[in-house]
């Protein structure tokens, strides 16, 4: 088969960046193999993310940026075939449409198993819409998905759970996304192996709303629970041989149980971090944002979760200038930062997402309020952040080392808290799980040197497990 070369483009979110790994997945039967060039490629495809503010227009610009790639493509006497794919995809299929005739396959973030065949007829000439795919599809796209993977690296991402049924006032996953569905248990263990055969020391599972996760169980004894939550899974997978650490996000403070904050004390693989976004700290903004807790149902929640795992960094996500947000509800907000204390955290000015009910609020915030507001948190923010950064200086903490530096003879990672960490190391310890010791703080990251090296974790391929399973037979 001859090579073709694929170049995606992902934008926002860790699900997206899982996502574009499974396109690429299902693409390489037709021959397709990654390029960094967009100027080489045969097949350009942008998965996009629908959160951030003004996400679709900066899609059509990058679209208008490929316009003349494909007109070169043409007067070369060859093809390029340009989709879009993901939630802006979902959200403003007919626009793109309308506006970007360049575009030959638009495609929702639930029909990405069906990209293949839509190539296929884009590589034929076909255009127009029935080369548009948004449909919510009544069968789950990682049912049709090739069960070998291209591999991530040591650090990977494992799609656990899509969708959200808690309807935010101010977010179009519940539109993009559609409502939430989990996996089998028993599909999320066995790609998780297979991750763990191709080099994965580490696996974040990925969700809208994870810790929602309701996946049916493993064929089990009669009596057994029908389904696991986030817990049970997340026990089965530390037993995994290999897999040493295992994260997850996007968290919901209503769905966090008890059985999941005791994992953070009874699990070891299960890292130290949370990513437990509360939007403000201003009752009456969350109700306005339809979150369905208090910010003292947040600060509850936050002592027990302490209380389970004491040295458990958090990080959450902001969103300040919400419509009709006040000072004092925006001081609300500080005060909530202060109680918490984030090793971590995203902050945003409110934006308009077109259909959500927030976005028909007659009292907006004007945007200079907005920003004065957004500096004044992003200090207080990273105020913490570079003190927990500083308060690690001295430590020595394992860091699993994932990707070359910036510098030569430099290795990068995190810690077990998701800090940054640079050091100096050979390349043969990339992958590998180092014991750091921390020199110097700075506000996003932290520098090390190594101090001492795990042994590498047992692996055990497929093929020697069942041979091994034959001979206890």
């Amino acid at each position: 088969m001859t090579t073709k070369k694929l170049y995606i483009k992902t934008y926002g979110c860790q699900m997206n960046v899982y996502d574009s790994a499974r396109m690429a997945d299902v693409l390489a039967p037709l021959g397709y193999a990654a390029t960094e060039v967009p100027e080489q490629a045969d097949l350009i495809l942008l998965n996009t993310c629908h959160i951030r503010e003004k996400a679709s227009e900066k899609v059509f610009s990058e679209v208008g940026r490929l316009r003349p790639l494909k007109q070169a493509a043409e007067a070369a006497g060859r093809r390029l075939v340009i989709a879009v794919a993901g939630c802006v995809a979902q959200a403003e299929g007919e626009e793109i449409q309308r506006r970007a005739p360049a575009v030959d396959i638009v495609l929702g973030p639930q029909t990405y198993h069906r990209l293949p065949e839509l190539v296929r007829r884009a590589e034929g000439g076909e255009r127009g819409r029935g080369l548009v795919d948004t449909d919510f599809p009544v069968e789950s796209k990682f049912d049709f998905l090739p069960e070998e993977t291209g591999g991530q690296g040591p650090a990977a991402f494992l799609s656990v759970q899509e969708g959200c049924d808690k309807f935010c006032s101010f977010c179009v996953v519940p539109y993009t996304r559609g409502a939430e569905s989990s996996r089998p248990a028993a599909q999320v263990l066995d790609e998780a192996r297979r991750l763990v055969a191709a080099g994965a020391v580490e696996i974040t599972l990925l969700g809208q709303n994870v810790n929602a996760y309701h996946g049916e169980a493993p064929a089990t004894a009669a009596g057994a629970p029908s389904s696991w939550g986030l817990a049970r899974l997340i026990a089965a997978l530390a037993e995994i041989e290999g897999l040493e650490r295992i994260r997850y996000t996007t968290s919901h403070p209503r769905d966090m149980d008890d059985e999941l904050i005791a994992a953070h004390r009874d699990v070891p693989a299960l890292m130290p971090y949370l990513h437990l976004p509360v939007q403000a700290g201003s009752d009456r903004v969350l109700a306005a944002m339809n979150r369905k807790h208090s910010a003292d149902d947040y600060r509850r929640l936050v002592e027990r979760l302490r209380a389970a795992r004491p040295d458990l960094a958090l990080s959450g996500d902001f969103i300040v200038g919400f419509p009709g947000e006040r000072d004092q509800d925006f001081a609300q907000t500080l005060r909530l930062v202060s109680d918490v204390g984030y090793a971590q955290a995203y902050s945003f000015k409110y934006s308009t997402r077109p259909g959500t009910p927030a976005a028909a609020v007659e009292e907006q915030v004007p945007d200079p309020v907005k920003a004065e507001r957004l500096a004044m948190l992003q200090q207080l923010l990273g105020a913490q952040q570079l003190a927990f950064n500083q308060a690690s200086v001295g430590r020595r903490l394992p860091v699993l080392l994932e990707r070359a530096g910036k510098h030569a003879g430099q290795l990068a990672g995190r810690s077990p808290y998701m800090q940054s960490v640079t050091l100096e190391a050979p390349p043969r310890l990339l992958g590998r799980i180092a014991e750091v010791e921390i020199l110097e703080a700075h506000p996003n990251s932290v520098r090390g040197r190594v101090a001492a090296i795990e042994p590498e974790p047992v692996r055990v391929d497929s093929a020697a497990r069942g041979c091994a399973a034959a001979s206890a037979a």
